[in-house]
């Protein structure tokens, strides 16, 4: 992969009918978790370490900051915390694929300064599992 944007990175959120892009996100941060599973014991060769394959629990975090530029995503964003909905989004990653699954909002946040924009912060933690789509 080339180099890309940053802007590029969309996190998408299906509003009912259709995903919508999430608007005003200036960072947005996408990491993928694998727990292991450790089966040493003391047979393991020379004491050195031993995991299971296949066997952790595997999951994504999505983190965002950005400013309101949208008044749809915003309100969605807004009303899938509150009513702690589980909802399908979409992350795309510029000339990789793209990234669906069932998500959660774990974290919506508020700042501004009294000379600068408001701004939001929002965690989504992924809630099943996810597919990939080449570009």
């Amino acid at each position: 992969m080339v180099a890309q944007k940053g802007k590029d990175l969309l996190l998408k959120i299906h509003n009912g009918t259709a995903y919508v892009t999430v608007a005003g996100l200036r960072s947005k941060r996408l990491s993928f978790n694998a727990e292991t599973v450790d089966v040493t014991d003391a047979e393991s060769a020379g004491r050195w370490r031993e995991l299971l394959g296949g066997a952790g629990i595997q999951r994504a975090s999505l983190s965002g900051t950005g400013i309101f530029k949208d008044a749809a995503s915003d309100a969605r964003l807004r009303e899938v915390f509150f009513a702690g909905d589980i909802v399908s989004c979409q992350i795309v990653i510029p000339d990789f694929g793209t990234v669906t699954g069932l998500f959660q909002i774990s974290a919506l946040e508020y700042s501004g300064q009294y000379n600068g924009e408001m701004q939001f912060e929002a965690t989504l933690e992924s809630a099943g599992a996810l597919t990939f789509g080449a570009l």
